[in-house]
């Protein structure tokens, strides 16, 4: 399966900003991408988004987004609340169903690498069945270098590999932190800073994934 799977540091952090970005590059190159959100949290909001940014309007929304829980809160609480159970062979299958409409497939994942979806299994457990690379999404500001790095960590633990990391900033102002991030993350894990984004910015040039 080609694709990336897309995953933040924390919450906040323009995951599906920049998951977006990359849909809408790729079709501008003639590349037909697809997107998927396994499970979202409170509206779906995000999981329209990125069914814009495919450029698709028909795609039905409960294949983009296959499991909407309506409760703001992680998906293995919210999944309780609802009376539901989660499981990783569902998400997976629901994610290659994806993938079958031909294309790289991006998925955008819920929360961070270790967001708890079921019991014992977190996002990254996703990350690990469907062997994709991972594009990490940070928020660049004070914090954001140990952030990246602690992820780094846990997916080289679980040896999947981290094809880069995309800085996203969410504020007009910039401090050290933000101009020395992207430096500091490339020296403290060894993985390329594929883009530093600043606040607002809607493109990602989709082919710095590919160059990597």
């Amino acid at each position: 399966m080609e694709g990336y799977f897309i995953v933040g540091t924390d919450s906040g952090c323009g995951k599906t900003h920049v998951c977006a970005a990359l849909l809408r590059d790729f079709r501008a190159r003639g590349v037909k991408a697809v997107g998927c959100m396994p499970v979202s949290c409170g509206d779906r909001r995000d999981a329209r988004l990125l069914r814009d940014a495919m450029g698709d309007p028909a795609q039905p929304l409960d294949l983009v987004n296959p499991v909407h829980l309506r409760t703001v809160a992680a998906p293995l609480m919210a999944a309780e609340l609802e009376g539901r159970a989660l499981s990783l062979d569902e998400l997976e299958q629901s994610c290659r169903a994806m993938a079958g409409q031909g294309g790289p497939l991006l998925v955008d994942s819920c929360g961070c690498w270790a967001t708890p979806l079921a019991p014992g299994v977190i996002v990254g457990d996703l990350a690990v069945r469907l062997q994709l690379p991972v594009i990490l999404v940070a928020a660049n500001r004070l914090g954001a270098a140990g952030q990246v790095a602690m992820a780094v960590n846990a997916m080289r633990l679980a040896r999947v590999a981290c094809r880069g990391v995309i800085l996203n900033s969410t504020s007009d102002e910039w401090d050290t932190a933000c101009v020395t991030n992207a430096g500091l993350i490339e020296r403290c894990t060894g993985v390329p800073v594929l883009a530093q984004l600043i606040a607002g910015q809607d493109d990602v040039d989709s082919s710095a994934l590919q160059s990597n």
